[in-house]
């Protein structure tokens, strides 16, 4: 299976456990020439911005791990542009969803700051 297609696995599988959970899927893959989200849900009247990692095994390393400082830095850029796109002024949150399993079967939810 290619990258991109083990990516867009790991993602409908977090978007489908955030839809078990109540939230309402805005977008997925969201992009802009500078900027992307992997997805964004509403629950209630939060935006949640989520950044999806997928590793194979527990060998491969967390995927939380790849979430740098100036990659958090490029995330909250990103939910900038989105609210500012979408004239949304509700409260938001950052997520990130670490996904392993030939099924994507394993996800772990964390919010990140």
């Amino acid at each position: 299976m290619k990258t991109r297609s083990i990516g867009l696995g790991a993602e409908k599988a977090v978007a489908k456990l955030l839809e078990s959970r109540g939230h309402q899927i805005l977008a997925q893959n969201w992009r802009t020439p500078v900027c992307e989200i992997d997805l964004i849900s509403r629950q209630r009247k939060i935006i949640y911005f989520t950044e999806v990692k997928y590793r194979h095994s527990a060998t491969q390393g967390s995927g939380l791990s790849y979430i740098t400082p100036s990659k958090l830095k490029r995330i909250k850029f990103a939910a900038r542009i989105w609210l500012q796109q979408n004239n949304s002024d509700d409260d938001w949150r950052l997520q990130a969803a670490e996904v392993s399993g030939l099924d994507f079967e394993n996800i772990e939810l964390v919010e990140i700051t």
